[in-house]
């Protein structure tokens, strides 16, 4: 029996979109309603519901509790969502894990988990049971399994694309300080360099995926962009996830290099009203449909990479406030014949 509601940990943006966090609100009626991770979080702000916001891996969010807690989950696969919550189980060792996957509509009790807490949750949800075990993640000489992959989605590596998975399992490993691909991707070559570029990563410590941002519909009360927003505008360098982290109020607009990281920004920011100046180079994977915001801009370049003329416009970005649309116009200018305009396409030639 259970004294005090559980606090719910919620990961992932599929599991607001199918509408089960509203209705697992309605009938746990958890204590508080916790958003882990980060790509989950634009699909919770949408949803409109009372949460809050930890910008931290579940196994972090679940380790400072200090009341009875579970993680509810919603897979792209019932295999995905099992091997999910078989690495949270593993992390949280030697403490024990109640997983509501919403996948499968199934309670996993791995480990040492609370019987009635995972009971308490089955009578709510007429979920069953599962009792189940899960051992710590292990580095085999550098190694690390990416699982439960689907062949043909791509693969990140701390939120940058390394490639598309050719197999369940994607195998990467560690050396000097860099990531390289062993077995089950086909690896994007520019996005291991971007990687390297960030400095030492060690596969065991990283925050790897695989699949698209955010697969199904999604949409919510958009505010409209100020003509004349005046504010600071950040930039966000073929790194969309770390995006959040710099949403201050005094945000006119982003400045986002790289395909996916320009539609990564402006799916993010779309919700906020806060607008994005992308620069691409046509080598999107596909993370995410992408939306913008009014008074977005998105330029093409015509020839090299979007990296070196992202770090140009980075450099015309003075360090008080802007007033947005003026300082677009003057980028979009000064890019001359090296750019096309692709977004809007009424954006005046």
């Amino acid at each position: 029996m259970l004294t005090n509601p559980p606090v719910m940990v919620v990961h992932g943006p599929d599991i607001f979109d199918l509408g089960y966090v509203r209705w697992l609100i309605e009938n746990i009626r958890p204590g508080r309603t916790i958003v882990s991770g980060i790509m989950a979080r634009t699909a919770a702000e949408e949803s409109g519901l009372p949460l809050e916001f930890a910008g931290q891996p579940p196994s972090y969010v679940l380790r400072d509790l200090e009341v009875p807690a579970f993680l509810a989950n919603c897979g792209k696969t019932r295999e995905s969502g099992q091997i999910f919550g078989r690495i949270i189980a593993g992390r949280l060792l030697p403490a024990g894990l109640v997983h509501l996957e919403c996948s499968d509509r199934t309670i996993y009790a791995w480990n040492d988990a609370d019987p009635g807490l995972a009971d308490f949750l089955s009578r709510a949800t007429c979920f069953p049971v599962e009792r189940c075990s899960a051992l710590p993640e292990v580095e085999v000489e550098g190694l690390r399994e990416i699982r439960g992959c689907i062949p043909g989605e791509p693969v990140f590596v701390n939120g940058l694309v390394i490639g598309t998975a050719t197999a369940a399992t994607v195998v990467i490993r560690g050396l000097d300080g860099r990531i390289e691909p062993v077995s089950g991707l086909r690896p994007k070559i520019h996005g291991f360099e971007k990687l390297a570029r960030l400095g030492p990563v060690s596969p065991v410590g990283a925050w790897c995926k695989s699949g698209v941002v955010r697969r199904r519909n999604h949409g919510g009360p958009y505010e409209k962009h100020r003509g004349t927003a005046v504010g600071r505008v950040i930039v966000i360098d073929h790194c969309g996830h770390g995006l959040y982290q710099n949403l201050d109020e005094d945000v006119a607009g982003v400045l986002a290099i790289g395909d996916d990281t320009t539609s990564v920004c402006g799916h993010i920011c779309a919700h906020r009203g806060i607008p994005v100046f992308g620069i691409v180079d046509g080598d999107a994977d596909g993370v995410i449909a992408p939306k913008f915001a009014p008074g977005s801009v998105v330029v093409m370049v015509k020839s090299g990479r979007d990296d070196d003329l992202g770090r140009e416009i980075a450099k015309n970005i003075p360090n008080g406030p802007v007033e947005w649309d003026t300082w677009v116009k003057a980028q979009v200018s000064a890019i001359g014949d090296r750019g096309t305009v692709v977004y809007p396409e009424e954006y005046p030639r």
